[in-house]
């Protein structure tokens, strides 16, 4: 017993030893350290300058980007799958030569830095420029302004902008919603499936923000706005009233009520059909507008009368 406590005793000695000796010696393993720490952050910053060379000075209207891409389908070079869709769906082409392109299928892409064409990837394997900040595999895109906060959506299977944790995917609707929506949006079936009812762009890879109206169709933010400049409260497709009227009804109310009709009309009955709630009715005509007697909204139809 009193051998193993002195072999133990040796060891702590010899061992607080040479963590002294560590402490108080020589400073070339110090030295060794501090050269192989600034060896290491001179690769790391002749890496970036690599990779970020042209950063944000290269791209097409759509996008800043370091490369080009190869269309699968007619075999050109096109800046990204929006340009190529632009110039192959102009009213100048022959309506047969006419597409889109099949964009996960894109296998080439061309450097703009050193004009190498190669396999879709992040970097380039010539000059080792990163081709684009943000990259995604599956939707072969490539964007170097990451303040879009982009992400792939697996629902969508495309990729969106805004930050995933702002964004969820109805399944029913077939798009993503903003996350506020969650809970209060109607549901329609292929929600975003269709063109934009005024400017008639394809609302799903629309890079425009879309928003949902009452009635759950989906349009341009900024073609909403533009009908509410000029007046317009109804929805192109349904008719359903964009936002809460009511405010607007009561004038109705006052105006209606002020102009009172020639007596061979003031008898006169009409059919409608509400816009907003859907129901039918017979009510006293005004020519100013009808009133629907079941939710009280001027925003009808004369049916028969």
């Amino acid at each position: 017993m009193e051998g193993e406590h002195f072999n133990h005793f040796v060891e702590q000695h010899q061992k607080t030893d040479r963590e002294k000796s560590e402490m108080l010696s020589p400073h070339s393993h110090n030295e060794e350290t501090e050269s192989l720490v600034l060896e290491l952050e001179a690769a790391e910053s002749l890496l970036k300058e690599i990779l970020d060379r042209g950063l944000m000075e290269h791209g097409c209207p759509h996008y800043r980007r370091r490369c080009c891409i190869r269309a699968p389908c007619c075999n050109e070079i096109f800046g990204c799958h929006h340009c190529h869709n632009e110039a192959k769906n102009n009213i100048s082409v022959d309506q047969k030569q006419s597409h889109d392109i099949p964009r996960q299928k894109v296998e080439q892409v061309i450097c703009l830095l050193c004009g190498t064409e190669q396999e879709v990837r992040q970097t380039c394997i010539s000059c080792g420029v990163c081709m684009g900040k943000y990259f995604c595999e599956a939707c072969k895109l490539y964007d170097d302004d990451t303040s879009k906060r982009q992400y792939h959506c697996d629902g969508c299977g495309i990729c969106r902008i805004g930050g995933d944790e702002n964004f969820f995917h109805c399944f029913k609707c077939g798009c993503c919603y903003s996350i506020l929506l969650k809970n209060s949006h109607p549901c329609v079936e292929g929600a975003m499936h269709h063109d934009c009812p005024i400017c008639f762009e394809y609302l799903f890879e629309s890079r425009n923000d879309v928003t949902v109206l009452p009635c759950g169709h989906t349009i341009h933010q900024n073609c909403l706005e533009e009908m509410r400049e000029h007046y317009q409260y109804a929805c192109p497709l349904c008719s359903k009233s964009v936002c809460d009227m009511s405010k607007v009804w009561e004038k109705f109310d006052v105006e209606i009520a002020a102009t009172p009709m020639p007596e061979p009309y003031q008898n006169r009955m009409v059919q409608i059909l509400c816009n907003d709630c859907g129901k039918k009715s017979e009510v006293q005509y005004h020519v100013v507008a009808q009133k629907c007697p079941s939710c009280k909204s001027y925003n009808t139809r004369q049916t028969r009368g």
